[in-house]
């Protein structure tokens, strides 16, 4: 392991350790005016929810690694209160790194970028047409982190107004599919939430399941599993005993686990298991580890 002290490494470093770590993070692409109505533009990588009730979302506008200045959006923000948070979906991903680009204060990035401004219900700025997804926001709080280059300003805002395309709900819920997001990482790497990046993990979280430590020590120790493969057998809610467990087995299973002898007869009940468990059938394989 490679072992790094932030007090004994370079800002321009840890930066990017962090952000290869911490990733990847949502994109909060927000608009603002300043006091005399001028609009900007700019996405941010620190942010993220932290609250529905109140609908609390948190960005941080960083000083500058380079020359410790601030950003245009802080200084906005502080004036008027108010933002726009808009969501990138990967069809608008290559105009939000243009509006990226430090343009001098004062600059239009909705011009620069091509992108369509249209008006908010509640607050100044103007919201990103081409954007699935606007938050119209009003700033509760900034906390600033530091003085130096790189150190945070954490901008908490209330959502006060939630636009969606109606294209990207489905059910009266966001199809990650349709909405497309684009995710940040470091340096210049981004990432798709869409296709085959979406995985689906369904874990009940209000009954209790065995644990890892219920599991039998062959099932734990055992060099076919995984480690998510043990976490599927883990968050069952019983482990089967070995009578309730061939009563439920196919008859054609039950041939081959009864089939399995001598000393390879816990690795070929394993990997019998496995299969079960590549099929999403955890349920199917606690029954045939329960036969050893």
């Amino acid at each position: 392991m490679i072992t790094i002290n932030p007090e004994e490494t370079k800002t321009k470093d840890l930066h990017q350790f962090l952000l290869g770590i911490v990733a990847p993070r949502p994109i909060a692409f927000v608009s603002t005016v300043d006091e005399n109505g001028v609009p900007n533009l700019a996405p941010y990588s620190f942010f993220n929810a932290f609250s529905s009730n109140p609908p609390i979302v948190v960005f941080s506008s960083n000083r500058r690694v380079l020359d410790n200045t601030t950003k245009d959006t802080l200084h906005n923000i502080e004036k008027t209160g108010e933002a726009v948070i808009n969501a990138v979906s990967h069809s608008i991903v290559r105009q939000m790194a243009v509006s990226s680009i430090q343009f001098p204060r004062g600059v239009n990035e909705f011009e620069k970028s091509g992108l369509t401004p249209v008006p908010s219900d509640l607050v100044a700025p103007p919201r990103v047409k081409e954007s699935p997804a606007h938050l119209e926001c009003r700033m509760e709080e900034i906390k600033t982190l530091g003085k130096h280059g790189g150190a945070g300003h954490l901008i908490i805002c209330r959502v006060l107004r939630v636009h969606l395309d109606e294209n990207v709900v489905d059910d009266n819920r966001i199809n990650p599919h349709k909405i497309d997001l684009m995710g940040r990482m470091g340096r210049a790497y981004y990432t798709r939430a869409s296709g085959d990046a979406i995985h689906t993990i369904v874990q009940p979280v209000t009954r209790l399941s065995i644990g890892f430590d219920q599991l039998p020590d062959h099932v734990k120790h055992s060099p076919n599993l995984t480690g998510n493969e043990l976490g599927l057998l883990a968050g069952l809610e019983k482990w089967p005993d070995k009578a309730e467990a061939r009563e439920k087995i196919s008859g054609e299973l039950l041939k081959r686990i009864d089939a399995a002898e001598g000393p390879y007869r816990i690795q070929s009940i394993h990997l019998l298991a496995k299969r079960s468990l590549a099929g999403g059938n955890p349920e199917e394989a606690a029954r045939i580890l329960a036969n050893f």
